[in-house]
């Protein structure tokens, strides 16, 4: 198992894209603003991933719009078209995709689960084209027509406050 982030410890395995304010902050790396007008801003790991484990342990504010990209083979722009994405979005206005979702595969669980305002776990399983996402112990979203790639993890930053204390990721 690789630890990616350890408390405020990390920084150095991403590349910041973007400019949103990732930083150490207390136990945690943080973002909590963006410069200009574009919609998000990523932490892109320096490896790529193509089969793993991957687990999280993150905190967001009730509005903040963040997520887990995986095998994002463009990353120039990185989109939730170019990688696969595990959703935080408590308060998405369409909540088909919401909190717990693979965006554009495998939709929210109804009703959304909410994740605002206390420290939360994902735990992801990527493996040839299957894919699960289980969320504070709960599965939420699993499915067999993921995108079987190779590339880098990205932590979204499109509004309110992320937190990421831990982030572990076990090649398989």
């Amino acid at each position: 198992m690789q630890t990616l982030i350890d408390g405020s410890r990390g920084m150095d395995n991403f590349v910041n894209m973007g400019g949103a304010n990732w930083h150490a902050e207390g136990d945690a790396i943080v973002a909590d603003s963006r410069p200009g007008n574009e919609p998000t801003y990523y932490l892109a790991t320096r490896s790529t991933y193509k089969d793993f484990r991957l687990h999280a342990e993150f905190w967001v504010s009730d509005d903040a719009n963040t997520g887990i990209y995986m095998r994002c083979s463009e990353v120039r722009p990185m989109t939730d078209r170019t990688c696969l994405e595990a959703n935080i979005f408590d308060k998405r206005p369409d909540p088909s995709y919401a909190t717990g979702a693979l965006t554009w595969l495998v939709k929210a669980p109804v009703p959304v689960p909410k994740t605002g305002g206390q420290w939360n776990t994902m735990d992801i399983l990527a493996k040839g084209t299957h894919m699960e996402v289980t969320l504070n112990g709960v599965k939420t979203a699993q499915t067999d027509e993921s995108r079987d790639v190779r590339g880098v993890i990205g932590l979204q930053y499109a509004g309110g406050v992320v937190r990421f204390r831990k982030l572990q990721i076990q090649p398989l």
